[in-house]
């Protein structure tokens, strides 16, 4: 098993963005009249499938197979047509559940990850604000002209 440096690495990312060129070219021949809702939203959807926080990549993947029922019940696809891209993205969702369910176990950094992680030392500190200071629109902290008694 091959390690993903990248996003473009994961086999869930290929099928993902294959699935969509096959939205893309399918909804190519749907009605002008559903430009601005079937196709556009079938389009934004498929292609959404891994654009976001895998939590919502799922839900873009079902949203893009709700659309496929759609597409379908209008007859705008064929049954052919929707049952391999509903089990492209059927597959998808699977892969991304998995990932969900399992990120404890690849989330993982690697054995010298202390290489990767700045040490408190030598990232910059920014002093506290104290009940003489206030912030300015830098976020500086500036000591205020008024000082508290002593």
């Amino acid at each position: 098993m091959t390690i993903a440096r990248t996003f473009r690495d994961l086999i869930v990312y290929k099928q993902a963005r294959a699935a969509a060129g096959k939205i893309f070219q399918i909804s190519k021949t749907f009605p002008p009249e559903e430009k601005y809702s079937l196709t556009d939203q079938i389009r934004r959807s498929s292609r959404a499938a891994f654009v976001n926080k895998l939590d919502e990549a799922l839900e873009e993947t079902t949203e893009t197979q709700a659309w496929l029922d759609y597409a379908l019940d209008c007859c705008y696809i064929s049954q052919e047509q929707f049952k391999s891209l509903d089990a492209e993205y059927q597959g998808i969702g699977g892969r991304l559940t998995r990932m969900m369910q399992t990120a404890d176990d690849w989330c993982k950094l690697p054995p010298n990850a202390q290489n990767f992680i700045p040490s408190r030392e030598s990232t910059p500190q920014t002093p506290k604000p104290t009940a003489n200071t206030h912030l300015t629109s830098r976020t500086k902290a500036v000591t205020s002209p008024r000082q508290a008694p002593s």
